[in-house]
């Protein structure tokens, strides 16, 4: 097994960047870019889950990590309603709609497999360690 030495490492943080970023380039041309409350909302819960995934990894705690990545399956699911109503607005076509879609989903799956693991581990995090050695 790999280890993890930071959230960039994360499978789960490198496709919740590569979410923001595929995002952020459909929201830059028309027809998203004259909708800007829709650009800076969508914008803001893609990126959402990259922040929590790292902020609850550096908390170094199991227990507020698992915290952040609830957070961060629900900016998921966020992301997930907004893309719909992309579709539903004609600001993207199905194509553009499905495969968005389906890497939120594929993000989602990761987080919850991730939270079990850590549910499931006796390792509290680094900030529990014994500080006597």
């Amino acid at each position: 097994m790999a280890t993890i030495n930071s959230f960039q490492d994360l499978i789960i943080f490198k496709e919740a960047r590569d979410l923001a970023k595929q995002i952020f380039a459909l929201t830059k041309d028309p027809p998203f870019v004259y909708d800007n409350r829709f650009v800076q909302q969508i914008r803001a819960a893609s990126g959402s889950i990259m922040d929590n995934i790292a902020e609850g990894f550096e908390r170094e705690g199991n227990k507020e990590f698992i915290h952040f990545l609830y957070i961060a399956k629900g900016s998921c699911a966020e992301v997930q309603s907004q893309i719909i109503r992309a579709y539903d607005c004609e600001h993207i076509n199905k194509k553009q709609a499905q495969e968005l879609y389906d890497k939120t989903k594929v993000i989602t799956i990761g987080i919850k497999h991730l939270i079990d693991k850590l549910n499931s581990s006796d390792f509290k995090g680094f900030k529990y360690k014994d500080k006597t050695n």
